[in-house]
């Protein structure tokens, strides 16, 4: 042994909007209820999810670019409205 601790390696996710990697804690995850995609800032609901920087900035870009369709796989057209009202009380 040589004795050499080992740091963890933090987990790193894309976000969706602007597409550059970030620790995954300093990322929102977003996940799908019903047609509306809906903030999951504890990370405990279920289904597939996205990571999104918490800033208006980033979902502006997601929604522009389609990005929820293709992280999703293709559930069609989604809502964004509890993400804006999520997003305006930061």
């Amino acid at each position: 042994m040589s004795g050499r601790t080992h740091a963890r390696a933090c987990p790193e996710r894309t976000c969706v909007g602007c597409r550059e990697r970030a620790a995954k804690s300093d990322l929102l995850r977003v996940v799908v209820v019903g047609d509306e995609t809906v903030p999951d800032d504890r990370g405990t609901l279920p289904g597939r999810g996205a990571y999104l920087h918490p800033v208006k900035a980033c979902l502006d870009l997601a929604v522009r670019r389609r990005a929820f369709t293709r992280a999703f796989r293709g559930r069609g057209p989604l809502g964004t409205d509890g993400l804006n009202a999520y997003l305006g009380r930061q």
